[in-house]
């Protein structure tokens, strides 16, 4: 059932009845405050002990050059283990090596089946266009492209068999079985996914216990980097006071924080973490105003604001709107004077038109809703992309990337090339099919569910499995 809440207790426009999500608060509270008095300290030890593993490690992948086999099971482990953004280097000259050597062998080479799966996979995902025509590996097929046909009847097979085998195997390999079926390598955050394969790695006896070590430490070492970033985020979050000014809007500061972590968590990408962190909490706020809160006259006002994107249009809004307005610009800013400082400062103007055609999705979605309009599929989407935020974070997650910052890249992706659109397609479909209930109860705007239904006169039952045929085509699921 949908919730309402008087706009007198947001300053805001007397005698106007507002919808509420009733959204619950932030499970985490203050909790990630607490690391902030940590950050001038150092574990001087482990740092040293750190460096001492990741030179032994660096050192292993020199001295197999001449074991191809032995050097991709390294790899393969140094990737999986998480650590391999330390040895970015020494592992593109290695898979240049075995390439150089290996790539016109095919089945003259001798490899049994797991070398011969493991160097595709391995040369695939560091961009080389491998052969597939000798693969059946599982965890291989989902580097395939479009038309390789050989790979999608090899992973219909290997999905076949292994869940065969898998009642007759024993731990820690139906472990690591199971849980490639559940989630394979490549659609796994690498955080998550290296923290799993620890502790199938170490139950192995031919483990390499100094790798093991270093992967451990560091994984301890960047984690505290990241409760210590999450930690001065939270303040700046804590300081705006939204969970109170905005208390229709999600507060879920945390969660965002992740979420980033799933692009890029090297500790060199602090700065770009921080500020999509930012952007994402504030984009999650203004779609509850514009989705929940804010009647379409006041949303009116805040995209003219958004398009004017000038500090003087604050007084043409509602009393609620402006504390979110002045935060909005005030990150923008940090981010043109970082850019600035880095002589990239034309990274700021893809980064606002990103945000503004964000924002002209969401009012053309709550004027659909105020006129109780439901689109037609090829209407809905083609806001629905753009509102789904994909393709806003697509472009703003790049501004803090140093040297892969270029004009060229901006360019590319924000000329919406197939795989940006796909993956919003993506984002959006799934949101739908699973929030479909929940917002029909609260009374939102049409969702895809709902637009496919009334445009091909189909139950709803029949329009869930057409759009998951959908994801299915765009290789979700």
């Amino acid at each position: 059932m949908a919730m309402y809440v008087s706009a007198a207790t947001q300053n805001a426009a007397p005698n106007v009845t507002r919808r509420s999500a009733n959204y619950h608060p932030s499970v985490w509270g203050d909790h990630f405050l607490r690391y902030a008095f940590d950050t001038t300290q150092s574990d001087t030890h482990s740092e040293q002990q750190h460096q001492q593993l990741k030179e032994e490690v660096k050192k292993m992948l020199g001295s197999v050059d001449d074991k191809p086999s032995q050097q991709l099971n390294l790899i393969d482990a140094i990737q999986r283990l998480g650590v391999s953004y330390h040895f970015e280097t020494e592992i593109d000259v290695a898979l240049q090596h075995i390439y150089d050597a290996c790539h016109d062998c095919d089945d003259k080479n001798g490899d049994d089946l797991y070398t011969t799966t493991l160097r595709f996979r391995l040369l695939r995902r560091q961009g080389y266009n491998v052969s597939s025509g000798l693969l059946s590996l599982f965890e291989a097929t989902h580097l395939r492209v479009h038309g390789e046909d050989i790979l999608d009847e090899a992973l219909a097979f290997t999905t076949m068999h292994l869940n065969s085998w898998l009642p007759h195997l024993s731990d820690p390999l139906a472990e690591q079985v199971n849980h490639a079926l559940q989630q394979p390598i490549y659609k796994g955050l690498t955080r998550l996914e290296s923290r799993f394969y620890m502790s199938i790695y170490q139950e192995d006896d031919s483990h390499n216990r100094v790798l093991l070590h270093f992967a451990k430490l560091d994984f301890n070492l960047l984690q505290k980097v990241h409760q210590r970033e999450l930690s001065v985020i939270t303040r700046w979050w804590k300081e705006l006071d939204f969970a109170r000014k905005l208390s229709f809007a999600r507060d879920r500061l945390v969660e965002c924080y992740f979420w980033i972590l799933g692009v890029y968590f090297e500790p060199k990408y602090f700065f770009a973490r921080k500020l999509m962190t930012k952007v994402i909490v504030l984009a999650s706020t203004v779609d509850d105003i514009y989705d929940v809160y804010g009647t379409l006259e006041e949303l009116v006002l805040f995209t003219d604001a958004i398009e004017r994107w000038d500090i003087n249009a604050l007084e043409q809004l509602p009393e609620y709107m402006r504390p979110f307005y002045r935060a909005l610009l005030d990150v923008y800013n940090e981010m043109e004077e970082e850019m600035a400082r880095e002589g990239r400062s034309y990274c700021i103007h893809y980064a606002k038109e990103a945000m503004k055609k964000l924002i002209r999705a969401y009012l053309e979605e709550a004027k659909w809703f105020n006129e109780g309009y439901a689109p037609t599929m090829e209407e809905y989407m083609k806001v629905a992309l753009v509102s789904s935020g994909y393709m806003m974070l697509s472009t703003t997650c790049i501004v803090g990337m140093g040297e892969l910052a270029t004009n060229e890249a901006f360019d590319w992706v924000s000329s919406e090339p197939l795989i940006v659109r796909a993956s919003s397609t993506i984002a959006r479909l799934m949101d739908d099919v699973a929030g479909h209930e929940i917002e029909q109860e609260r009374g939102d705007a049409a969702s895809a569910v709902e637009c496919y239904m009334k445009q091909h006169g189909a139950s709803k039952q029949v329009a869930m499995m057409s759009l998951t045929i959908k994801l299915q085509m765009h290789g979700k699921i």
